[in-house]
Order: structure tokens, then sequence, then C-alpha cells
């Protein structure tokens, strides 16, 4: 008598075919070779910092100490930006409405540690605060400086 039933028997052969047909498939392909492009970019790494000044001295006067000038650097992009040094210059000086006459310029003040060191990588939407520089009057001896009384000092910034 056999071990194996009829249906066992048909199912093994079954099973035989099958693998047959399947391997007789995984042989049967066109051989190819292929072949392609692609590119990859860098940001072009233009940041957008904004400065604001949050201090600076008002009141400037012969004899009077200068005062610290203070700030924020704000990372407005969308990628980080490395802050070095925030730096203040004296961009103009401009007269008060019925100053004396004469002259009032930028020599009629002081700009010391205008460089202020900040070293922070600045992440998306990120703001760092800077402060180091001061602004003075530059008490002129032996000179009339009234045609700077109420004057407005602006200052510039920049970055790197």
């Amino acid at each position: 008598m056999s071990k194996f039933s009829r249906r066992a028997k048909l199912v093994a052969a079954g099973a035989v075919v099958m693998t047959a047909l399947g391997g007789g498939v995984a042989f049967a392909y066109w051989s190819t070779t292929g072949s392609g492009t692609g590119t990859g970019s860098t940001s072009s790494g233009a940041s957008s910092l904004t400065v604001t000044q949050t201090s600076a001295p008002t009141d400037l006067a012969p004899g009077v100490a200068a005062e610290p000038i203070s700030g924020t650097v704000k990372n407005t992009a969308a990628n980080n930006a490395y802050v070095n040094t925030v730096t203040v210059s004296i961009a103009s000086v401009t007269k008060a409405a019925g100053a004396a006459a004469g002259t009032c310029d930028a020599t009629d003040y002081t700009l010391s540690n205008p460089a202020m060191t900040v070293n922070t990588d600045l992440t998306p939407g990120q703001t760092i605060t800077f402060t180091g520089a001061t602004l003075g009057f530059n008490d002129k001896t032996a000179s009339n400086q009234d045609a700077c009384k109420g004057a407005t000092v602006n200052l510039a910034y920049s970055t790197n």
C-alpha cells in the first residue's frame, strides 16, 4: 500500500510543475544596462539679517561720559547664518532746526569699540543681542560746538 494518497501525489506533482514553470520565468528576461544623471545644489547662502538698535545714548554733551550702544540681530532667512561681529559707524549727523551756525559732523562725536563680537550661528528666526560700543560727544578744546546742540547722530550697522 502506498504511503501517499492520490491527492498528496497530485499536490506534489503540481508543485513540481509550478516550480519548473516559475524557474523558467526567472530566466526569461532581456539583459540590458542603463545610465542617468542627477544634480544637487547648495543654497546661495544669502541670509537675511535684521539689525535693530535697542538703546543708544541721548543728551550727548561736552563733559558727559560716553554711553553704550546695544541691539539685536535676527535671522529672517530659511537657513542658518553665522554672525561674527556687528559693527556700528556714524553714517551722518543731522543738525537740529535752528541750530547755531557752523559745522557739526562725525568728528564732533567719539565712537569706541565699534566692532561688537557676537560669534553665533543663528538658526532661522533666532535673535541674539549685541553690545559693547559706546558713543560720546567729542569735547574739542578751544572750539565752539554750539552747532551740535540738538543734533541727531545717525548710526549704520553691518554684520560679518
